[in-house]
């Protein structure tokens, strides 16, 4: 195709965005000129009240441990979290190169998602917990909501099955389990399918193996 008709048609597009965008705002502006100045006070307030429960989220976030990727030692300490905490990803790990690799983008995330707590625990010092909730493969991420185990991410193969995936890829996975707020903007095609889930205070499983 010529390069001056893909170039116009480029032009196009861009123009078709502009003005979609324009109409958009004027309609924003339009609609904030029909309001009196009671409902301009009554759409303050709400905005006030709404930042105000962020701070008081943000606030007990900070104190039961989020924005930090932390290590626990025993069963009994990841029960008190994900009772306490909405969301929760547990890392599972020992000490081998994979699970370095996953502590390094978890330590990340745990900063630029403080609505979920980041957490990790010794597979091998916690085997009746890995029985329980099957971990087989190491490194693998036990995503909890609502103190059920919604998703696991399991080794890297859904992270191209190598070691230099992004901490964006791993993001978006994590997300797919809704134990992240994810805005990022893969979002909107994001799969709503889910892992059945399971209940962490019940279930027995095996614990049999985990990767090098």
């Amino acid at each position: 195709m010529d390069n001056s008709i893909v170039q116009g048609i480029l032009e196009q597009q861009v123009l078709s965005v502009a003005k979609a965008v324009e109409e958009q705002i004027d309609d924003q502006i339009s609609a904030l000129d029909r309001l009196d100045p009671d409902d301009i006070e009554a759409l303050r307030e709400r905005r006030l009240q709404q930042m105000k429960k962020m701070a008081e989220k943000r606030s007990l976030w900070i104190k039961l441990g989020h924005g930090e990727y932390t290590e626990i030692h025993n069963e009994k300490e990841f029960f008190s979290i994900v009772k306490a905490s909405e969301r929760v990803v547990c890392h599972f790990y020992r000490e081998n190169w994979p699970c370095k690799v996953m502590d390094k983008h978890l330590a990340i995330l745990a900063k630029q998602h403080i609505e979920t707590r980041f957490i990790k625990l010794n597979a091998e010092k916690s085997q009746y917990l890995s029985e329980k909730l099957r971990i087989v493969v190491l490194p693998t991420l036990a995503l909890v909501k609502n103190a059920k185990v919604e998703d696991y991410v399991v080794g890297f193969d859904e992270l191209g099955g190598r070691d230099d995936f992004s901490t964006e890829e791993l993001e978006e996975r994590i997300a797919k389990a809704e134990v992240i707020i994810f805005e990022g903007e893969s979002s909107g095609k994001l799969s709503k399918l889910k892992a059945p889930t399971r209940n962490v205070r019940h279930g027995a499983t095996s614990y049999t193996s985990d990767s090098e």
